[in-house]
């Protein structure tokens, strides 16, 4: 498998789980309705963990346009593969979200809430501030790729322990599952542009039994605040990190 079809495939697993973990909890006449946060947050973490699991030895598990974008602003990408990764990762986000709404077809139906239908494919914003919610996603990524990094990082690994294929994957999924229930009260924490922008793609050209717009006034701060907070973290994990 190449790397670019690894990171379609793996960022279209990571939706599924994802998205499918929102769609389970906020659609109406579901097993897990009204689950809560706990449950949103477990099930983004267990999806990464499951997505990097599958794609890391082909790829490196990106999965994330803001991961691309910091590991080559660091050096360690090459700028030359960014925009395949990157068209990968949205093309699959895209394809995870048509996925979800295939699995919760009936639900649709059941749900008459247009935002609550919006929001198991793309964040929103508990209070709409532009600035805030541009910051809290810079720093949400910015822990992000810095804790994957840290994770990674030489230092951090037992010789021939097997620990970076072995525990890292799982590690990066509690790393998101932190993130969520530590940062992610005030945006949903999309973290990721792929992530927010390929589904909400899905949300506007399924046919969706009632469902309303797709909130673009908002949708550039999910894209723009990840991509600058990856690059925020990858440099602040060269810059302090004794290996790198």
């Amino acid at each position: 498998m190449s790397a670019t079809l690894a990171e379609l495939l793996g960022t279209m697993i990571l939706i599924l789980l994802g998205d499918g973990v929102v769609a389970n909890v906020v659609l109406k006449q579901t097993k897990g309705h009204n689950a809560g946060w706990i449950v949103i947050t477990t099930g983004w973490g267990f999806a990464v963990a499951v997505a990097v699991y599958c794609t890391g030895t082909i790829s490196g598990a990106h999965l994330n346009p803001a991961v691309t974008l910091g590991m080559a602003a660091i050096g360690k990408f090459e700028w030359t593969l960014v925009p395949g990764y990157i068209a990968a990762q949205m093309a699959g986000a895209f394809l995870g979200g048509v996925l979800v709404w295939l699995a919760y077809l009936p639900h649709w139906k059941e749900t008459q809430d247009q935002g609550t239908k919006l929001a198991v494919f793309c964040t929103a914003p508990a209070i709409r501030h532009t600035v805030g919610n541009l910051i809290c996603e810079i720093i949400g990524t910015a822990v992000l790729v810095l804790g994957v990094l840290a994770i990674l990082s030489p230092a951090n690994l037992l010789p021939d322990s097997g620990f970076d294929k072995g525990l890292g994957p799982a590690l990066v999924g509690m790393l998101v599952w932190s993130i969520g229930l530590s940062l992610g009260g005030p945006t949903g924490y999309a973290i990721n542009p792929a992530r927010d922008l390929g589904p909400r793609l899905a949300h506007f050209v399924l046919p969706i039994p009632g469902k309303g717009g797709a909130d673009w006034g908002y949708a550039w701060i999910p894209v723009l605040g990840p991509a600058i907070g990856g690059i925020l973290g990858a440099l602040l994990y060269r810059a302090f990190w004794p290996v790198v």
